[in-house]
């Protein structure tokens, strides 16, 4: 990041001065650890030494995260850039991007009953449903195109 660069980032963090020991890490070499981090979608144990031991750089991210430091930086981005017109805010969607999970398909599981509303079939409906599913309880009688002498089996 170059200092040009960071100096945009400079109004939304804020700049404590705190009294005691100087940090062993700037801040710059944490945002620099956080940036590889996020570029490179390594774990945050694999942060390099060279910016700073990495549970100070997690710590530092998940601080600004809860302030919300990261979407000020974010919405101000954006806004220059929409600005300069670097921005263009069309968005496509594909469909063959879009998929549904394999629970979503809609195809009714053995064994499961459709839970339904009351009222949200009409009762012609719910009566129809109700003859069919006792008919369909009923054994029925093997079929007559069996040989003479020769059992089925059932499997129920």
């Amino acid at each position: 990041m170059t200092n040009g660069q960071r100096a945009q980032l400079r109004p939304p963090i804020r700049q404590g001065i705190k009294p005691g020991r100087p940090p062993a890490w700037t801040r710059r070499q944490l945002t620099d650890g956080i940036r590889w981090r996020t570029r490179t979608g390594a774990p945050w144990r694999d942060v390099p030494e060279r910016y700073g031991p990495w549970d100070r750089v997690v710590d530092l991210f998940r601080r600004w995260q809860r302030d919300g430091i990261w979407a000020r930086i974010v919405t101000r981005l954006q806004a220059e850039a929409d600005a300069q017109g670097l921005i263009t805010w069309d968005a496509t969607v594909d469909s063959t991007v879009c998929r549904a999970h394999q629970h979503a398909a809609g195809a009714a599981k053995r064994g499961t009953r459709e839970a339904t509303r009351e009222g949200s079939r009409s009762s012609e409906e719910n009566a129809f449903r109700e003859t069919t599913r006792d008919a369909s309880r009923r054994r029925l009688p093997p079929p007559q195109s069996a040989r003479r002498g020769e059992r089925r089996l059932m499997r129920h």
